[in-house]
């Protein structure tokens, strides 16, 4: 089954809802999923490293593998996927391949590459936390884009950070190189998000200074 939406901005925010009832006979086909995962793709990063993988689970078998790492959330067996994003704490490893395509395109000088790798190199080796912080922050901007385009597609999302990422990295043997970030259920709604209510903006809004 394949959604060919295109929903302005203002829909998009406003009707997605994580949704934890899926029609379990609708399947994402692998080509839209892919295109879900491309927009995700353009969200920003931290020097454009693009600190992502993703690990898309859709076969039954893995799912119900999946189902007691995910605490037996049952969306993880009735949605047509979920998708395990993994933040990348190697990401300086990126830089070469990223600017010398950007040099190729015209669009970064080598001088300019220069300094952006030696900026990396001493951010990731002088600062403890950058890899890890890093691969959070920036693999959680691409996990909200998935779902956003998912919902201008048509098709619904739960994102789950209930799960064990220990016994994650073992069963689906992720290399040491990724942190598991959260698990991003995609499919059909079967039955519609219960409603829920958010603070009014001059309760979550300072101007200026505290």
């Amino acid at each position: 089954m394949k959604v060919d939406v295109s929903a302005d901005f203002m829909t998009v925010v406003n009707e997605r809802h994580s949704v934890r009832k899926y029609d379990p006979t609708v399947q994402l086909s692998k080509e839209e999923l892919e295109e879900i995962i491309e927009i995700a793709t353009k969200a920003p990063s931290s020097w454009n490293l693009q600190h992502w993988k993703f690990l898309v689970i859709n076969d039954r078998e893995k799912k119900e593998k999946l189902l007691p790492i995910a605490y037996h959330q049952e969306q993880v067996v009735q949605a047509s996927a979920v998708i395990a994003v993994l933040g990348d704490l190697e990401a300086y490893k990126n830089a070469e391949p990223v600017y010398d395509a950007a040099i190729k395109a015209g669009y970064m000088k080598e001088e300019v590459k220069k300094i952006m790798v030696e900026q990396i190199a001493q951010a990731y080796e002088t600062k403890p936390y950058m890899a890890r912080d890093a691969a959070i922050l920036n693999a959680s901007l691409a996990s909200m884009q998935l779902m956003l385009a998912a919902k201008a597609k048509g098709y619904d999302t739960c994102a789950m950070g209930g799960f064990d990422p220990d016994k994650l990295v073992e069963a689906f043997k992720i290399p040491d190189r990724y942190l598991p970030v959260m698990l991003i259920s995609v499919g059909k709604a079967a039955k519609p998000a219960h409603p829920t209510v958010r603070f009014p903006v001059e309760d979550v809004t300072v101007w200026n200074s505290f």
